[in-house]
């Protein structure tokens, strides 16, 4: 009877989970019918047009897409690099520093999750990972530099050129919770971040978006020919995407 009754529960699961996944397929096929997909959008029409639309049921994610022109095959055109964002991402950034001594005090102070040298080290390489950002002093690269196949496919390699390997310990950790968010080409050339929740305010999202904009501009390789800064879009974790103007996404058109 037991077993009978778990089939049907688990029945019922996948029924409302399938139910949920239809509602979601069906919202988003009706706002993309009346959409215009051909329109290209002023930045702060395209937020308020996406805020309204993110409708599921938890606070959604609100992303950016910047296409590059740019060939990633060639090593001195990857694009890579950090970016504070004025307001925050929205989430909660949970911090790792390699770090031994005064730093590691310094670390705690500054607010950081975890803080530890060898035995946070054993943890890494058993895929003990619990924490979204890397944070190493120089004189800890020697161990951290052997966690680097556990930690470079998660995107969390600690790199002085993003300010992850630093004294400056306290800034670090600050930025990281204060906002800071990594932003890197894929092979496409595109650029993908989240800039912020739907709940944010609009203006909020607006300056998030033309800071990370700027960042993005900024990293442009010295060897990269034609038009650098090719597409935008700006779209919801669950809802419809729109182009955006470019002109309207620098910190002149505010």
């Amino acid at each position: 009877m037991t077993e009978k009754k778990e089939a049907a529960a688990k029945k019922s699961s996948k029924k409302k989970a399938k139910g949920e996944k239809n509602l979601y397929t069906k919202r988003l096929r009706t706002v993309r019918t009346a959409q215009d997909r051909t329109k290209v959008w002023g930045l702060a029409d395209a937020v308020k047009y996406i805020k309204q639309n993110a409708t599921a049921k938890f606070d959604e994610t609100i992303e950016v897409a910047l296409n590059l022109g740019i060939d990633t095959k060639q090593s001195d055109q990857n694009v890579r690099g950090m970016c504070a964002l004025p307001n925050g991402t929205g989430k909660n950034i949970r911090v790792a520093v390699f770090a031994k001594g005064p730093k590691a005090e310094e670390a705690r102070k500054a607010g950081a999750d975890i803080v530890g040298d060898d035995e946070l080290g054993a943890k890494v390489l058993k895929g003990e990972i619990d924490f979204d950002r890397c944070i190493a002093t120089p004189d800890m690269m020697p161990l951290v530099g052997k966690l680097g196949q556990v930690l470079g496919p998660k995107g969390l390699m600690p790199n002085p050129k993003l300010g992850t390997v630093t004294m400056d310990v306290t800034g670090a950790v600050k930025g990281a919770k204060g906002g800071s968010v990594e932003f890197r080409a894929e092979k496409g050339g595109i650029v993908h971040v989240g800039v912020g929740k739907a709940s944010f305010d609009e203006k909020k999202l607006v300056e998030n978006i033309r800071a990370l904009y700027e960042s993005v501009l900024k990293a442009k390789p010295s060897g990269t020919k034609g038009n650098y800064m090719k597409k935008a879009s700006l779209s919801s974790t669950m809802g419809p995407g729109v182009k955006l103007d470019l002109s309207s996404l620098s910190k002149d058109a505010a």
